[in-house]
């Protein structure tokens, strides 16, 4: 069995720095060269540290690339989380354009990085960072369905917010990271259309 879990934690500033060495370097390398080149020799290398000072922190390069995916994951939830806050109090049509709006942005922070971490994720683990993440904004949309029951068509709400979560999370990364639909008027024609269609699942 594959340990992931770090050795140590980086409190002290200087370990601190070397993680983010490491961690910075593992990036670079799997956007570049891909999940198999990124050995802990390679990492190190390009890290600047010894492969000793790198296993003081990570049993292995799995370990590495979920300890950037959970720093990835802190990064989006940062830069979209009041957003998030702010669309359960509007409307159904807004609070769905909104959420769209920032899973597209979402997808923009770093979006190499982002593929990557996302091809590999299921060959690091078994995925329970990525579940964690899934399952709360799952629960955040179900609530908000919960307060607008009575504009809601579906019967089961779970149901409806997986499905909604998903298509919202599904098109987006596709848009985003496959077909780079990033010009503004793409932008926003994918809004307009992810918005009419979960509007329109939601509402029949």
């Amino acid at each position: 069995m594959v340990r992931t879990s770090p050795r140590k934690s980086a409190s002290q500033q200087r370990s601190r720095i070397t993680v983010n060495a490491i961690l910075e370097a593992t990036a670079r390398i799997l956007v570049r060269e891909g999940f198999d080149k990124a050995s802990t020799n390679r990492i190190a290398e390009a890290a600047g540290v010894s492969v000793g000072s790198l296993y003081q922190y990570f049993p292995g390069k799995e370990a590495i690339v979920l300890a950037l995916i959970d720093r990835h994951n802190s990064q989006v939830m940062q830069a979209v989380q009041g957003e998030l806050a702010e669309a359960v109090n509007l409307p159904m049509e807004q609070a769905v354009r909104k959420l769209v709006a920032v899973a597209v942005r979402a997808h923009r922070i770093d979006p190499k990085l982002h593929r990557v971490l996302a091809e590999q994720i299921p060959r690091v683990g078994r995925l329970e960072k990525m579940e964690t993440f899934n399952r709360q904004n799952y629960a955040l949309f179900e609530a908000y369905l919960e307060r607008h029951r009575d504009e809601v068509r579906a019967a089961d709400l779970k149901l409806a917010a997986f499905v909604c979560v998903t298509s919202i999370e599904a098109l987006t990364h596709t848009a985003v990271l496959h077909h780079k639909m990033v010009s503004e008027e793409a932008t926003e024609a994918l809004v307009e259309a992810t918005t009419r269609l979960v509007v329109g699942y939601l509402t029949g």
